[in-house]
């Protein structure tokens, strides 16, 4: 879930470390304790893996230098540190960016797209998910939020059951009872996700089946030089 979720990140755009554990932990909200000594040993997989390469960017030119890995965090900073230290006085820092390769994006896709283990219930890797559905195909995004909803219904039939069936004292009664009411206001956000889902598709089925839509569209096409 971790290397999904720094995939995601780069597969927008170009970052380095600081700014990966600034978005996982602020915008994302779904890895509070990240620290340094998580994230790049988990960079340094992807990039071992091809997922990802290294760049060098705010050179004296401007342009990104690639940095070729030693095989350890301790060798690249190393290298690092005498690559600053013999630029000329006056130039920008550069700073270690990392780039997303094709064989990442399909790792990325592929770990997006997978299916949760039988009888998991992990709200954060649904979050992880539902923050990255934009780049799923629409049945997969619609598969997800379903899928959800089921995990969801099933933890609010037991729920159900443990209140009517077990004697409890009026401060865990409160708790199951928070439980079911926020479970079922879970479902009810879904139940619009999932229907917001469902008339987008049909509207774009109806579209791309309209043949007025397609001869409009032939005819702009024509139209263009």
């Amino acid at each position: 879930m971790f290397e999904l979720a720094i995939l995601g990140l780069l597969h927008e755009q170009e970052l380095h470390g600081y700014e990966i554990r600034r978005r996982l932990r602020d915008e994302l909200g779904l890895f509070a304790n990240i620290s340094f000594g998580s994230l790049y040993p988990a960079l340094s997989r992807l990039e071992k893996a091809k997922a990802v390469i290294v760049i060098e960017s705010g050179g004296p030119t401007g342009a990104p230098a690639p940095i070729h890995s030693t095989g350890s965090l301790g060798g690249e900073r190393a290298g690092l540190l005498a690559r600053r230290a013999s630029a000329p006085r006056g130039t920008k820092r550069s700073r270690k960016v990392y780039r997303i390769t094709d064989v990442g994006r399909v790792l990325f896709e592929q770990l997006l797209d997978a299916d949760e283990p039988a009888g998991t219930d992990d709200a954060r890797s649904f979050g992880l998910r539902l923050a990255f559905a934009r780049h799923l195909a629409p049945q997969a995004r619609l598969t997800l939020l379903e899928r959800r909803r089921v995990q969801l219904t099933r933890r609010l039939a037991t729920d159900q059951v443990r209140a009517a069936g077990e004697s409890l004292d009026v401060y865990t009664r409160s708790l199951v009872e928070h439980s079911t009411e926020a479970t079922e206001h879970d479902i009810a956000w879904l139940d619009r996700l999932i229907e917001f889902e469902r008339q987008k598709q049909t509207a774009t089925r109806s579209d791309t089946s309209d043949p007025r839509t397609g001869n409009a569209m032939t005819a702009t096409k024509g139209n263009n030089p």
